[in-house]
């Protein structure tokens, strides 16, 4: 199943790639304003109201009542059975993604489960899972969570409230910096009120729009478990946390296979929210160097499905005999998620890239309009927006709302006055040729504006300083894009080089700030809020895995807290339309592309709903595994 937990803050230093069809989508904090279903109202002792309930939503209707028998968009007969298998790029060496230590393996959410969970078909709804219900007042002060007494975690002993504050309480002891430095004064205390109720007390100034979303979105662990093991979420491990979810770690081969299989015993297999769900016996991951190699494997039937992330593969790679004869499906089917920012981002800790009439220039000589036709043979949009393809997006000028907001950064200083009556800034737009000539002009201007001549050698240099950029990859398949790239900075006097590296140096490198360039995935969830912290706020720029350009910028700081401070649908989109009008203006970015499809493909012995539901694909989750299918297939030869 994909459970999108609401999305407060990300907790883990989950591995980023290039392959923006592997990213998690969630939702953020959801609760002032809430708009309930089938709910009970009691007295706190303060004489407020105390609502009881299965779930809220800020924004809309719930989609779920507390008695469905299950999710819309699920085969509630899909049968159980069969192996799904993928692939992943590089290598891993731990089975932790809450540290910056060791590359972590892929998969892991398949072994971990949260309080509250989200569903593919509501944009704002969500839902108790390992609770039965949820209690809070009027002013959100506080929410107690009744936890289910059926809930066991893999070894079978049961998971419990003690479980769940331990597991708070670890995150807050060990956990990445950047989730505890902006967490802080989050919850004020957690307490125990029985084996299966716990509450959370929320700091006078935590906003109350995400603050059940928050305590709901944490993973519930053992705390036997890493008493009895020692260990930690801040070191690696090649063996996995106890969690509660329905699939265990059945084996590995260190940066070559993972292998999950469903838990025969797991707790959940009857609740509403996992009927249909969790069909395939095993999930196996097979790694590659490349995708390339990936490709080639996926053909000669080492693996089974594959979600394709090269344009250039998409449109000439599957013309082989398994595609045409039938034994393999290519299909692209329906994202309705926000589209992923992908860009290269600038390292601004360097001086450098501090100015930015500087990183105006090297953003003009990325040619995407050249690279759709040429390379991706015109498959993809360009990123804009940092909420593209969504109502959350700046579009135009700023509306009379926008301004209201914008106008005191501006009268401080803070913002410049052009952003109050100019459109938001797109993304450069150049020839159908690489090198743009017009381009080159604006770009060599704005260069020699910010001090950096041309010398006899063609090298640009201020003060003696060379103006060098080192645009830091890892995988191979980038390099076609990035060439280019390389070739139109060092026409601008830029000396310039891809330096492309193996998958840990890659993590370490980005980790430690040593790039100029580097590629990001700005993945937004629909309804923003604290989280936008870890990846704009000032405070996490000198130690974030996603606030990677280091930006510190006291105009983005502020519109973060009116971001937080909404508490409507209107509000919060107002707020976020200045917020995206702000961090496109600071351009930090290079915008690369989208594509709102999922492209996969897949032998033909895997099926899907009918309707495949807005904010999730599901393939290890909703789609099940046709046993005679596979046997044809065998008989043909094709796996």
């Amino acid at each position: 199943m994909t459970r999108r937990r609401p999305r407060a803050l990300a907790i883990s230093a989950s591995r980023e790639t290039d392959r923006s069809a592997l990213k998690w989508v969630g939702l953020a904090g959801l609760v002032a304003g809430s708009i309930l279903a089938t709910v009970s109202l009691a007295r706190a002792e303060g004489h407020e109201e105390v609502t009881v309930t299965h779930a809220f939503s800020n924004f809309g209707s719930l989609k779920y009542g507390p008695d469905f028998p299950h999710l819309n968009y699920v085969n509630p007969d899909a049968p159980k059975g069969g192996e799904i298998s993928t692939w992943a790029q590089g290598n891993f060496d731990s089975f932790n993604n809450y540290t910056r230590k060791g590359v972590p393996g892929s998969g892991m959410a398949l072994l971990f489960e949260n309080v509250l969970v989200s569903t593919a078909d509501d944009a704002y709804g969500t839902y108790c899972y390992l609770c039965t219900t949820m209690e809070f007042p009027e002013s959100k002060d506080w929410v107690i969570f009744n936890l289910r007494e059926d809930v066991t975690f893999a070894d079978g002993t049961p998971a419990t409230a003690e479980d769940a504050k331990f597991t708070f309480d670890l995150f807050m002891e060990q956990g990445l910096p950047e989730y505890v430095n902006v967490v802080k004064g989050f919850v004020s205390s957690v307490e125990l009120l029985d084996t299966y109720r716990i509450k959370y007390n929320f700091a006078e100034k935590a906003p109350r729009r995400e603050v059940i979303g928050f305590a709901g979105g944490i993973p519930v662990f053992s705390k036997a478990w890493f008493e009895e093991s020692g260990a930690r979420i801040d070191e690696s491990t090649l063996e996995p946390f106890l969690g509660t979810g329905p699939y265990v770690l059945e084996s590995f081969d260190v940066g070559r296979q993972i292998i999950y299989a469903r838990n025969p015993n797991f707790w959940g297999a009857d609740n509403p929210f996992n009927v249909g769900q969790n069909n395939f016996d095993r999930v196996r991951y097979e790694y590659f160097a490349d995708s390339s190699a990936a490709l080639e494997a996926f053909k000669a039937g080492e693996y089974t499905f594959r979600i394709e992330n090269s344009s250039k593969d998409w449109a000439t790679g599957y013309d082989f005999p398994g595609v045409a004869n039938g034994s393999i499906v290519k299909a692209e089917l329906p994202n309705g998620n926000i589209g992923t920012a992908q860009s290269f981002i600038f390292n601004l800790r360097r001086p450098e890239w501090q100015d930015p009439r500087t990183r105006e220039a090297v953003r003009l000589m990325f040619n995407f309009e050249f690279s759709n036709e040429s390379l991706f043979f015109g498959l993809y949009e360009r990123v804009n927006s940092f909420w593209e393809n969504s109502e959350l997006e700046a579009t135009g000028t700023p509306s009379a709302e926008e301004i209201a907001i914008l106008q005191p950064l501006v009268n401080e200083g803070l913002l410049d006055a052009s952003i109050l009556s100019q459109e938001a800034v797109m993304a450069p737009t150049s020839g159908p040729r690489n090198f743009d000539r017009r381009n080159l002009r604006r770009a060599a201007g704005l260069l020699d504006e910010a001090g950096w001549i041309t010398g006899d050698d063609g090298i640009r240099r201020k003060d003696g300083q060379v103006l060098d950029l080192v645009l830091l990859s890892f995988s191979p398949a980038f390099d076609r894009i990035i060439n280019p790239y390389i070739e139109n900075l060092k026409r601008l006097g830029i000396d310039a080089v891809l330096e492309r590296v193996d998958i840990s140096q890659y993590i370490d490198r980005r980790r430690t700030s040593d790039y100029d360039l580097v590629n990001h995935t700005f993945s937004m969830g629909f309804e923003p809020g604290f989280g936008l912290r870890q990846w704009y706020g000032s405070e996490t720029a000198e130690d974030s895995s996603r606030n990677l350009m280091g930006l510190q910028n006291e105009a983005v700081d502020r519109l973060l807290e009116v971001v937080i401070a909404a508490e409507t649908q209107e509000e919060l989109t107002t707020a976020t339309h200045a917020l995206d009008r702000t961090l496109r203006a600071e351009a930090f970015w290079v915008q690369q592309w989208f594509k709102p499809e999922y492209w996969t493909a897949y032998y033909n012995m895997f099926k899907h709903p009918e309707d495949i539901p807005p904010f999730g694909l599901g393939q290890f989750s909703w789609w099940w595994h046709d046993a005679d299918a596979e046997a044809l297939l065998r008989e043909q030869g094709a796996l």
